[in-house]
């Protein structure tokens, strides 16, 4: 696979840029089907060897495998490397799968269970842990994960909250930011509402939302995009192809697709059907139009994946599929499109 020449986007205004286009390190931890340990460490490499040079995991990925992984691919090809892990849960060893209490999509995970902790010294020891597993001495960016109420429900969250605002959690990254340790910090959601109540507690650099800004939904357009506008804060586009419904899985939000969704799906591979264009490279293009996305992050769990990801990548897709788009409504009124057109 040859090097892509990927232009590079700052984050928010510090001095980190990333190449817009990244890897994602969920689906190389074996999420609902197992990826081999050296398969993952070749698509980490096929990666750099294309140009990528923004990578991101974290410990609930297979926990702690992708970490794991990814530090194996990484260790010796850091130089001009950006990446981003989590902190939120950290991880306790176990004897058997048995011990587990709650369901999860891992199909090899490393035999550890997830302890939520949002507190100053989680977020420490959490930033501590990674760089173990990781085998590497520093991370790029820290997203504070899934915290929300999608995740959590909102009794429960209201205590994780209180423990990033009030017990030091948010505290804690702005620590390991000043003193130099991390360059950037976020937050890492799949809901966007959370992030406007994340503006209220202090400043931030880029967020990560997954799949609420992609060519199937643009949700998150208002106020949350704008608002990053406003803030200087910068987005990392994850799950760009909604968990593979865009891909024709019937998934979305990581279960069956509702049939609106469904509907959505087949309108727009039409449409990039009549122009003769992958629905993949719409997919992968259309939310750098907007000004706020820093960097798109899907991920393809071989090396032959990400060829094809790339492949996409490099097609050029037509302005006028870009007009279709906007005069069949079939991108929310406001929405940058790439050829300069606004919906």
């Amino acid at each position: 696979m040859s090097a892509t020449a990927f232009n590079t986007r700052r984050v928010g205004r510090t001095d980190l840029e990333l190449t817009e286009l990244g890897l994602g390190g969920a689906t190389l931890a074996g999420i609902f089907q197992d990826v081999p340990d050296q398969q993952a460490r070749d698509t980490v490499t096929a990666a750099l060897n294309a140009g990528i040079r923004y990578f991101d995991t974290a410990p609930q990925y297979g926990y702690g495998r992708s970490e794991h992984l990814m530090g194996d691919g990484l260790r010796y090809h850091t130089h001009g490397v950006a990446l981003s892990t989590k902190v939120g849960r950290l991880l306790r060893p176990i004897q058997s799968e048995a011990e587990r209490d709650y369901p999860h999509a891992w199909a090899r995970p490393f035999p550890f269970e997830q302890v939520y902790d949002y507190t100053y010294a989680g977020v420490m020891r959490s930033y501590e842990a990674s760089l173990q597993r990781l085998g590497l001495s520093k991370v790029d960016i820290l997203f504070v994960h899934d915290i929300g109420v999608v995740t959590h429900g909102a009794e429960q969250n209201a205590i994780y909250w209180k423990q990033l605002a009030e017990e030091g959690g948010y505290k804690a990254l702005t620590e390991l930011k000043a003193s130099g340790k991390v360059k950037a910090i976020g937050l890492g959601v799949n809901e966007w509402e959370v992030l406007m109540d994340a503006f209220k507690l202090g400043e931030w650099d880029v967020f990560l939302l997954a799949g609420r800004y992609t060519l199937l939904e643009q949700t998150s357009l208002a106020p949350f995009l704008t608002t990053c506008l406003e803030r200087g804060a910068s987005v990392v586009c994850g799950g760009p192809f909604n968990g593979g419904a865009l891909m024709g899985t019937g998934k979305w939000n990581y279960a069956a697709a509702p049939a609106h969704i469904i509907q959505r799906v087949a309108e727009l591979e039409a449409l990039c059907k009549e122009f003769g264009t992958p629905i993949g490279a719409a997919a992968l293009q259309f939310p750098l139009a907007h000004k706020a996305i820093c960097n798109i992050l899907p991920g393809p769990k071989s090396p032959a994946e990400l060829a094809g990801i790339i492949d996409w990548w490099n097609t050029k897709v037509p302005d006028a599929l870009w007009d279709a788009l906007a005069d069949r409504k079939l991108a929310a009124p406001g929405t940058s499109l790439p050829n300069g057109r606004v919906a």
